[in-house]
């Protein structure tokens, strides 16, 4: 990735990815809330960062790497955010639906993630995908 990418970012938030989920993926800004970071996170899937999504993973159920699960590779192409809701003074969960085409055939992604914040940073931990 170059150091400027003026295309809008993958997360959908209507900014400019250097100055959304590219911030993160480069160091230059922590994700503030459980939201900002789970977008970093489908904005990492859609960019291939997988060092950023294991990064982001809570410690108590990071896998040891990531593989690529399906072949082709899913394309993703849209994020909504559905809800961002604190659960405690450093928890939270976010529901939003992602989606992808996956060998030319649409497909979606319907999860309610569960985050937790820990020294300031927010980490993935697990979520519940919800039925089509």
């Amino acid at each position: 990735m170059s150091a400027k990418h003026p295309l809008p970012c993958p997360c959908q938030s209507g900014q400019p990815y250097d100055a959304c989920c590219g911030a993160a993926h480069a160091g230059r800004r922590i994700p503030p809330t459980a939201e900002a970071l789970m977008r970093s996170r489908y904005s990492a899937f859609a960019l291939g960062l997988r060092d950023w999504l294991l990064a982001t993973w809570h410690p108590s159920t990071r896998p040891a790497s990531l593989t690529p699960d399906e072949q082709p590779a899913p394309k993703w192409i849209g994020l909504q955010v559905l809800r961002h809701e604190a659960t405690g003074a450093d928890s939270a969960i976010v529901e939003f639906v992602a989606r992808c085409r996956v060998g030319g055939r649409a497909s979606r992604l319907h999860e309610t993630s569960r985050f937790v914040r820990e020294d300031g940073h927010w980490f993935y931990v697990d979520g519940d995908l919800h039925e089509a």
